[in-house]
């Protein structure tokens, strides 16, 4: 997917980004089809390629609160007129 962000990006075709990053047109395809995952190292050759780069920075992990995932799986079994009511409600409140 973020290969062929890239690539819309810089406005180029597979076909381009073959011939700019060296890498076999099918192969960029199957990356951006999710089929296959390039190596760190081939992914940002090609994004290189598309003119951008990563910035790799190490960041805290935060595994997700199993508590705001129940109430948003509440909140998206409402309906939005159920939702804005509450909305509404809490503002009163």
């Amino acid at each position: 997917m973020l290969i062929r962000q890239a690539r819309l990006r810089a406005r180029l075709s597979q076909a381009q980004l073959s011939e700019r990053s060296g890498k076999d047109r099918a192969q960029i395809a199957r990356w951006e089809r999710d089929v296959v995952t390039p190596s760190l190292e081939t992914l940002r050759d090609v994004l290189q390629a598309c003119g951008f780069d990563l910035d790799l920075q190490l960041v805290l992990y935060e595994p997700p609160d199993e508590r705001d995932d129940a109430r948003l799986r509440e909140e998206l079994a409402r309906t939005p007129q159920e939702r804005l009511r509450a909305m509404l409600e809490a503002r009163r409140t």
